[in-house]
């Protein structure tokens, strides 16, 4: 995934126990002393990826605002958070890998480089259940 700082490495992990097969989308953020990484099980995917649309729809309204500061994010109950937050009329989009610690943030284009990055791993783990 391209970050605006940095690059991410991303992966996808099938988890097997007994019958039951899971799978997650793995977002990897290598830091100055240690790395960052965020797994999102595939159903927690599907929302966080109904939340970037719905994201996406409201950041020129916000924008528009011209608030001093303001953020809007979706947070997983692991502590993930996709969003931006909007500063001298510009947005900027994030991700938020881990609920605790320092430099685990990935700072984004645009919402749409993440919404595509999701949308892209969302599909390669609908081709890998058919398999």
């Amino acid at each position: 995934m391209k970050a605006l700082y940095t690059n991410a490495e991303t992966r996808i992990r099938k988890v097997k126990s007994g019958n039951t097969e899971s799978y997650f989308y793995q977002i990897e953020k290598e830091g100055k002393y240690n790395s960052s990484t965020a797994s999102i099980e595939y159903s927690d995917l599907l929302e966080v990826i109904k939340a970037i649309k719905t994201l996406k729809t409201e950041v020129d309204a916000d924008i528009s605002s011209n608030p001093d500061y303001m953020e809007n994010k979706f947070t997983t109950v692991d502590g993930l958070q996709v969003g931006y937050y909007v500063s001298k009329g510009k947005a900027t989009w994030y991700i938020r890998l881990e609920k605790y610690g320092s430099d685990n943030t990935l700072f984004v284009a645009d919402g749409e480089t993440i919404d595509t990055a999701f949308t892209k791993a969302k599909n390669k783990i609908d081709e890998l259940k058919t398999k």
